[in-house]
């Protein structure tokens, strides 16, 4: 089998790992920053297996967290409020 790659990097990343409770849930989450993301960061959704690269702008779509992360809008909301904090 022929492969045709696109991109084979390495990278060195800063990755920090965070959990915390809010008033419904608890949070498991990896954040990944990477010259890659152009300024934004992956954050991983450890409890539910689920990613998506995030900057400030994304966070303030409507609906976009709860679609992501497949949360229901009082956890997105919770969510919202801690990487607020993380990429201001």
């Amino acid at each position: 089998m022929e492969r045709f790659f696109l991109y084979d990097d390495v990278e060195d990343t800063k990755t920090r790992f965070v959990g915390f409770t809010g008033d419904s849930q608890r949070y498991d989450l990896a954040i990944l920053q990477s010259s890659r993301f152009f300024g934004k960061v992956l954050v991983m959704d450890i409890q539910y297996g689920r990613a998506a690269i995030l900057g400030p702008d994304d966070l303030e779509e409507p609906g976009y967290l709860e679609h992501v992360y497949n949360r229901s809008e009082v956890e997105a909301e919770e969510l919202r409020d801690y990487l607020r904090e993380l990429l201001n």
